[in-house]
């Protein structure tokens, strides 16, 4: 993108393009360029709308191992990797940042696609943020390599501090047309294009060797509607009567939210407190239990 020698205040907006500088490159809005969808994009976007519920129903069969987690964790990297897709993060600050310009078939078709995997999200939970999200994913796959790994001393404090971002990213969006996350490098991270935020995200992914997806959990705007849609979500892990209350699950949760009381809001399917659950049918996913069964 040419910057204009013209007068005009620095940050301009012109057909989904935003006069923003990250380490030296100007950064276009383009994830839905022009008035038209961007069939590239859908096909990412298709691919996980599909695999929720696909993701959904193995679960809830129990057939989801850890194979199928680790093929779908490197397919959704490719994808992010190959074609910039799904990425609802992204496209979540490009619907602020152009909110009220050109308003056209692309931006319509990203918010309701949206829509549909938060409406998915209130019914089977996070499984987009589980395996289908490239950044996401990225961020799983470093939480899986053998490393020390650090806890919030204070679980509300996620909470606080993702609210907190969430606001200052819709004013910036919507008050100052500012992309707040274009400045974290993520298009350039999955270009392959080196730059300060290719940095800044590298460092976020490092750091998800010792602290679980500092992304997910505090910068990410569609991660805080996920986090409200799926806390009264229909099928989500549930304990059963065989529960032994040995609290392993617990002490396996990353975001600690495997206890009796937790809502599962901030639960990612990472399957860890299955896989550490000394009792087979102790942790259950699916819907509330028949009469004839009690929930723990």
């Amino acid at each position: 993108m040419e910057r204009r020698e013209t007068g005009c205040p620095p940050l301009q907006i012109e057909t989904h393009y935003l006069d923003v500088d990250e380490g030296g490159i100007s950064i276009p809005g383009d994830i839905m360029p022009g008035p038209g969808p961007n069939t590239i994009q859908m096909v990412g976007v298709a691919y996980g709308i599909l695999f929720v519920i696909v993701g959904a129903l193995l679960w809830r069969s129990g057939k989801f191992t850890r194979t199928v987690r680790y093929i779908l964790l490197a397919v959704t990297i490719l994808l992010g990797f190959s074609i910039f897709s799904p990425m609802l993060p992204y496209m979540f600050q490009e619907l602020v940042a152009n909110a009220g310009f050109r308003a056209g078939a692309g931006l319509l078709g990203a918010a309701s696609g949206m829509a549909l995997f938060f409406l998915l999200a209130a019914l089977f939970g996070r499984h987009f943020c589980s395996y289908l999200c490239p950044i996401g994913a990225v961020q799983e796959v470093a939480s899986l390599v053998p490393a020390p790994k650090l806890r919030l001393p204070w679980k509300p404090l996620s909470v606080i501090a993702r609210g907190l971002v969430f606001l200052f990213i819709l004013w910036c969006g919507l008050a100052l047309s500012l992309p707040v996350l274009h400045f974290f490098g993520i298009r350039q991270f999955f270009t392959l294009t080196f730059s300060a935020g290719f940095v800044v995200f590298s460092c976020l992914v490092v750091v998800s060797l010792f602290f679980y997806r500092p992304f997910c959990r505090f910068v990410c705007p569609v991660g805080a509607i996920f986090q409200v849609v799926a806390t009264p979500a229909l099928w989500k892990i549930r304990r059963t009567d065989a529960c032994i209350d040995c609290g392993k699950c617990e002490k396996a949760c990353p975001t600690s939210e495997a206890g009796k009381e937790d809502s599962k809001g901030e639960c990612y399917l990472c399957h860890r407190c299955m896989d550490a659950c000394p009792v087979a049918g102790a942790l259950r996913y699916g819907g509330k239990p028949r009469r004839e069964e009690t929930e723990r």
